[in-house]
């Protein structure tokens, strides 16, 4: 497997690139090209800091971190999609949405279309661009100050929600 990196000015040079490449690519074998936007890395601080003050807020609450994390997916906007059903596919659907990672969850209502159930699917913070995360660490730090829980303080704050999308690597 081979990546470049390019941008669309550079066209020429990424052509004549690849065409390299595919002429060194045994023949008899078949292969698969994806191009895919490059996207910066999260910041792995405001992980972490993410998840210290829902560790922090599930003491003082007697919740599991997981459950406070998952109940905060649903407030962020913007990462979801919504989709209409079958009522007999909708529970394979909704484990199957679940398993991508733990804050893909899912919410159900009524079609208008018989036989049918609207499902909301939400994305998790893992696919979360910088205003969603900036969003997200926000609802937990306003719960933590609800609570009496420090946090940082609001230099440190801004600095990691700055460096939400930093490679770290």
């Amino acid at each position: 497997m081979r990546e470049i990196k390019f941008k669309p000015a550079d066209r020429i040079k990424v052509i004549a690139e690849i065409a390299s490449y595919i002429d060194s690519l045994e023949a008899n074998k078949q292969y698969s090209l994806t191009i895919k936007e490059v996207k910066k890395k999260r910041s792995l601080d405001a992980n972490a800091f993410c998840w210290l003050l829902l560790d922090k807020l599930a003491a003082v609450t007697g919740m599991a971190k997981e459950e406070i994390y998952k109940s905060y997916i649903k407030e962020i906007g913007g990462n979801s999609e919504t989709v209409c059903v079958k009522n007999e596919a909708v529970d394979a659907l909704c484990k199957q949405w679940s398993f991508n990672r733990l804050g893909w969850v899912y919410d159900t209502f009524p079609s208008r279309l018989q036989g049918c159930t609207n499902v909301i699917l939400y994305y998790g913070s893992s696919v979360y661009d910088t205003a969603q995360m900036s969003r997200l660490i926000n609802l937990i730090v306003q719960d933590c100050e609800i609570f009496g829980i420090e946090t940082a303080d609001t230099e440190k704050l801004e600095k990691l929600l700055q460096e939400w999308g930093v490679n770290d690597g």
